[in-house]
This record gives C-alpha cells, sequence and structure tokens, in this order.
C-alpha cells in the first residue's frame, strides 16, 4: 500500500474552507485541465452514502463518500476505476480564527499488486503532487478572498 499526504495552511477559517469543499461545483472547480476530468453524476454531496461517477479520458471512476465530521473531515473510497484500491481522507484543522490546515491523505494500490504499486509508485506520486498543489492552489484562491 503507497500513502500521499498534501498539506497547506489556509488563510481562512476552517468553516469557510470546509463549505467550499461541499460546494455543488467544488468538484469541478478542483479538477485540473489535464488530464480532463468530467462529471458523470454526483449524489448527495460529501456525506455518507453520496457517490461520484467521473469519466477520466477512458477510465469511469466511482467513488463513495464514507465518513463524514463537519469542519474536521470527510472520506472516499474508489468503487472502480484505476486503482486497485483507493481511500481519501480529506482534513480540516482549525489554527486559529482565520487560519486553518487542510490535508489530503490518500492510501492507494495499483492493480497487479504491491510489486506493480512499487514500481510505478513514483509516476502516481508525481501525478498525485501535480493534482493536489492544483487543487489546494485553487482553495486557497476561493477561500482566502
Amino acid at each position: 500500500m503507497a500513502q500521499f499526504v498534501k498539506s497547506t495552511i489556509i488563510q481562512a477559517p476552517v468553516e469557510r474552507v470546509f463549505a467550499f469543499h461541499e460546494r455543488d461545483d467544488a468538484l469541478t472547480l478542483l479538477s485540473p485541465k489535464f488530464p480532463p476530468a468530467r462529471l458523470v453524476s454526483k449524489t448527495g454531496g460529501i456525506v455518507p452514502g453520496s457517490r461520484v461517477v467521473l469519466q477520466i479520458g477512458p477510465t469511469q471512476w466511482v467513488a463513495l463518500h464514507k465518513d463524514f465530521i463537519k469542519n474536521r473531515l470527510f472520506v472516499d473510497e474508489q468503487l472502480s476505476g484505476p486503482f486497485r484500491r483507493w481511500l481519501h481522507r480529506h482534513e480540516f484543522e482549525a489554527l486559529g480564527d482565520n487560519q486553518s490546515r487542510l490535508t489530503d491523505r490518500i492510501e492507494y494500490e495499483l492493480h497487479g499488486g504491491p510489486a506493480v504499486t512499487a514500481c510505478l509508485g513514483w509516476a502516481i506520486h508525481l501525478q498525485l503532487t501535480l493534482m493536489f498543489n492544483h487543487r489546494h492552489q485553487v482553495t486557497r484562491r476561493y477561500c482566502e478572498r
């Protein structure tokens, strides 16, 4: 199992940062231009039981939201898609009246098992770094206004 963590300090109250992620258009705003991702369907927001279906190139990705603590965290897990296993924790921490920390923690394994994950992990890590740099920049832009 491989792990990826990205954490950013945002000059905004944790309630604002969390609320941004609850927006109906948040996933669209947070998705980078490449690889192109199209939202196929979404039900229920980010609360447990909510589902998201994305089309990323030829691959369809289905995720289920599992855990939710208002202004603290939400978790999604891939049901089907490009990974053998994918668990994504979105964590929010208040650091003061007008400052918070956003942390994305991902545990993943590629199809083919640990050996494939170990061989291709560097490429996945690079893609995740680029994607989450973009996502955190967008979050800062919207929340620090």
